[in-house]
């Protein structure tokens, strides 16, 4: 095993990249609170609009697997401000679109370079803090991806009031030039492992998370019936999941180097937390839709107002992470994470019980804040866990799976809400599913629909609640992490020989 690279403080280097990694992760979520403008002003339905999200993750989730490896044989700086140069055009682009095909074009440019610059955090991280001081650093980086994830609705929903929802990507650009400035300055060059590239594995996980994404979202577009000719809903849906079945079976036969090592798994710890993490993915991606629908529609807020109902969550969430960091390194991680993934879903079912259209502001808050506890307690300990055992060699490869676990986890979360946002809305309010257009969507729903909005996007989160119990039970199957069995095992002496 290749030794740790000695760095003397990694910790610029770290925050350096952590504000490219804030930017990309906030461009996950910043679209929701904006779907009712975009709705209205590229005529677009809600299918389109989730789309927007939807491309982005795609295109963000499909590459992570070789820009790991890629960061490994090139240096993770390099890929880096590769990535970072490409977002940061790409997010001018999307400014400037004038409808709605080009948007998930340009989104779609996003993501691929979001998905050059997020295995490299991790693998910095690994590559050069020892182990036992890991949790610290990764605790500065789950905050980051738990904020970031936060921050996107209510900073979209300032922007969008204030100058337009085109500002939510016009802002990426003078970050993304300050973010290229520290990184080239601050970052270190890491010493490079030759790679080889499984393309065969490349484009079967491509074609097959493509299949089953447009296949889930889609559904309810086509009544889960034909698209044209003989491809119906339900083909591509299969298709996808045996194309999946197929880039695994290669990946287990495949003698040379594998897009997706197999082995990182025989570590029991880092298999639950992919598990975790991608449950994680799942149901912060999906609760943002229905939550900022329902502020917007069914309560008649601003953009501005409705993001500001995530404000607890979010100074709850950055609070706990010096604190939760902390622990990290000392407590099971069992106990820390699967704290915060109970919390979760209790606050995701409690959130659906008050949702409707005379609820009093304050019944929102309360679920909400428990949502910041859940964040706080579940990043750190999560991606701690999953990169602690990595071989110096496979850091990129490692944190190229666990991100791309966690973006599938987001691409299945997005495609899975509109799909059944769509079905609730269609059983709710006939005639307003697929085919809602932006005219029905801009908070002037008549009174007597109102109720019905509310019990469909209530109906909508109760998907996320049922995801994230499957990262609760992955989390609570955590091993006591090597350090600490060591920290911990009672010295022993010599027996004396026997006279």
């Amino acid at each position: 095993m290749a030794e740790r690279q000695q760095v003397t403080n990694p910790w610029p280097a770290l925050w350096a990249l952590v504000l490219g990694f804030f930017m990309i992760l906030v461009d996950s979520t910043i679209v929701s609170v904006a779907t009712p403008a975009i709705l209205r002003d590229l005529d677009a339905d809600v299918n389109q609009v989730v789309w927007v999200t939807s491309a982005y993750l795609l295109a963000y989730a499909v590459p992570l697997l070789i820009t790991g490896r890629l960061g490994d044989r090139l240096g993770p700086k390099n890929l880096y401000l590769a990535g970072l140069a490409l977002f940061t055009l790409a997010s001018l682009w999307c400014g400037l679109t004038g409808t709605i095909e080009q948007l998930i074009i340009a989104r779609v440019f996003q993501g691929f370079g979001a998905a050059l610059m997020t295995p490299q955090t991790m693998a910095v991280i690994t590559r050069t803090f020892p182990a036992t001081q890991r949790g610290r650093a990764m605790s500065l980086w789950g905050a980051v991806a738990g904020v970031a994830t936060l921050v996107g609705p209510i900073l979209g929903g300032v922007l969008v009031d204030g100058l337009g929802w085109e500002w939510i990507f016009f802002i990426n650009v003078p970050i993304g030039v300050l973010g290229f400035v520290l990184a080239w300055r601050l970052v270190p060059k890491l010493e490079t492992h030759s790679h080889q590239f499984d393309l065969l594995g490349v484009a079967l996980s491509a074609i097959g998370m493509f299949l089953l994404v447009f296949g889930i979202q889609e559904g309810e577009t086509y009544d889960w019936g034909t698209i044209k000719g003989p491809i119906t809903v339900w083909s591509l849906i299969i298709a996808g999941i045996l194309v999946l079945a197929l880039f695994l079976f290669w990946q287990s036969r495949n003698k040379n180097e594998p897009l997706l090592p197999l082995t990182l798994f025989k570590d029991r710890n880092f298999s639950l937390a992919n598990v975790g993490i991608s449950s994680v993915g799942f149901t912060i991606t999906a609760m943002a839709f229905p939550l900022m629908l329902w502020a917007q529609v069914a309560r008649g807020l601003s953009p501005t107002r409705s993001a500001l109902l995530l404000v607890p969550m979010a100074v709850i969430t950055s609070a706990l992470a010096p604190f939760v960091g902390k622990l990290t390194d000392r407590v099971h991680p069992r106990y820390i994470a699967g704290f915060g993934l109970f919390c979760l879903p209790v606050s995701l079912l409690w959130l659906s019980a008050v949702l409707s259209p005379t609820a009093p502001i304050w019944h929102m808050l309360l679920p909400i804040a428990l949502l910041g506890v859940a964040n706080g307690f579940m990043w750190a300990p999560l991606g701690t866990t999953a990169t602690r055992n990595l071989p110096m060699n496979q850091a990129g490869a490692g944190a190229g799976v666990y991100n791309t676990t966690r973006q599938v986890g987001a691409v299945l979360g997005s495609a899975a809400i509109a799909a059944l946002m769509q079905s609730r809305l269609a059983i709710e309010l006939p005639g307003a599913g697929a085919a809602a257009t932006g005219a029905a969507f801009d908070g002037k729903l008549p009174t007597v629909a109102l109720q019905g909005f509310s019990d469909a996007m209530a109906q909508s989160l109760l998907l996320p609640a049922a995801v994230s119990v499957i990262g609760l039970v992955a989390v609570l199957m955590f091993e006591r992490p090597a350090h600490m069995v060591r920290a911990t095992a009672p010295a022993t002496d010599p027996v004396p020989a026997q006279a």
